[in-house]
């Protein structure tokens, strides 16, 4: 399967629509709306467009030709400014495949060359295996656990923090 991850664009809308209404909201942010709209497509691309290559990537996800997930890293502000944030999705019928790995090796090597960062953080909830695995695979490292620090569908979670610190070329 080939991956690659592409710049969203407004005519990815649909799409993108599509991918956050039919997410597996398990370890998501509650802020994400449900059910997600063409309307809330819109509001986060334009979003994308004003923070893409200043502060933040921002990428669909593709398999094979087709969209199937989205993935950012986002640059922390203040003190935190050499930091990111890496946050991911992807379409239920894709998942163990190896797709999120790649694309996680992808926008980490494009993060670090392209963003005043060094160092991308993930924060996962500790059930998320998965998700676990995704960033132990791509080299990052576990720091730490917040203990007891997401409620989420009316459980209480703790939170694994990861970390991936760029390599000097």
């Amino acid at each position: 399967m080939h991956i690659e991850l592409k710049k969203w664009s407004l005519e990815d809308k649909h799409i993108l629509a599509k991918i956050c209404d039919e997410a597996d909201r398990s370890y998501l942010s509650d802020r994400l709306p449900s059910p997600y709209t063409e309307a809330d497509a819109v509001s986060w691309l334009e979003i994308v467009s004003e923070h893409e290559g200043k502060d933040g990537v921002f990428r669909a996800i593709v398999a094979d030709g087709e969209i199937v997930g989205n993935i950012s890293v986002e640059q922390k502000a203040d003190v935190y400014r050499k930091d990111a944030e890496i946050g991911y999705m992807l379409l239920d019928a894709y998942r163990s495949k190896g797709i999120m790995t790649e694309a996680v090796r992808i926008i980490c090597e494009e993060a670090f060359s392209t963003l005043d960062i060094i160092r991308i953080t993930g924060l996962v909830y500790a059930p998320n295996i998965a998700s676990q695995k995704v960033l132990e695979k791509n080299g990052f490292l576990k720091e730490g656990v917040q203990r007891s620090a997401v409620f989420k569908n009316n459980r209480v979670y703790d939170l694994w923090l990861y970390g991936k610190v760029c390599s000097p070329v």
